[in-house]
């Protein structure tokens, strides 16, 4: 008999399909605010940064909706459940088709982030780094990949425009995966990678803050591409 691979489901999306049951039960309907982060953390036993991917997966499929400073609600036009699964990421299992999507689409929110961020847009952004340095100081890997993610996904939210905003949580699942994957070949290829990784995300921040689109969109692409070509020496086999 062959033996079959069997994978458990993570947490994220443990949360996610609880949270999309009482939404499709009618337990928690259109327009309705969730609860908060922490909150949630609390009821499910999990932590911040596992609610975080579940809404954000949420967010992508039309379930939910993020106001800025006003919470996280119910969408109130609701997908179908068939729709739901519909997410454009979620089949590839392809670490380089991933990346090589990523230096497309965040070079393009990189300069729309740096035409169009406001001061909240920094503030948050700001945020992400000094837990980047926490993360820094403390070795604590988990957080770095975390804050990392949340980076990316905050240049995007920056741009203001929601189709790519959207196309960008689509991403965070796929994210959280795949980015131990690559910083581990970063780290393998650059002994002081950790310093130099959180260096390159704070001069993209400094491009998005200074309002330089063609140097925020250089400076991420840049930052991808070297994952890029690690992959493309075949130091990961997909």
């Amino acid at each position: 008999m062959d033996p079959v691979k069997v994978e458990t489901e993570k947490g994220h999306e443990l949360v996610r399909k609880a949270i999309l049951a009482q939404i499709e039960e009618g337990r928690l309907l259109p327009g309705q605010k969730l609860p908060s982060v922490v909150d949630l953390s609390t009821s499910f036993g999990v932590g911040r940064s596992t609610i975080r991917e579940a809404l954000s997966a949420l967010k992508a499929t039309g379930w939910i909706q993020v106001k800025h400073g006003g919470g996280t609600f119910v969408h109130q036009v609701l997908p179908s459940s068939q729709s739901s699964s519909l997410d454009p990421f979620k089949e590839s299992k392809n670490v380089k088709e991933l990346l090589e999507v990523r230096i497309w689409l965040e070079s393009g929110s990189a300069a729309y982030a740096a035409e169009r961020r406001n001061e909240e847009d920094l503030k948050k952004l700001k945020q992400i780094m000094a837990h980047m340095e926490q993360a820094l100081a403390a070795n604590d890997t988990r957080m770095s990949e975390q804050a990392d993610i949340e980076f990316h996904l905050a240049v995007a939210a920056a741009s203001h425009n929601e189709l790519l905003n959207t196309l960008m949580s689509s991403l965070a699942c796929r994210l959280t995966e795949t980015m131990g994957k690559t910083r581990q070949l970063w780290f393998f290829k650059n002994q002081s990678s950790a310093a130099l990784l959180l260096q390159e995300h704070q001069s993209i921040f400094d491009a998005i803050s200074a309002q330089d689109s063609r140097l925020a969109s250089q400076l991420i692409q840049s930052h991808l591409l070297k994952a890029a070509d690690v992959l493309n020496q075949g130091i990961l086999q997909d």
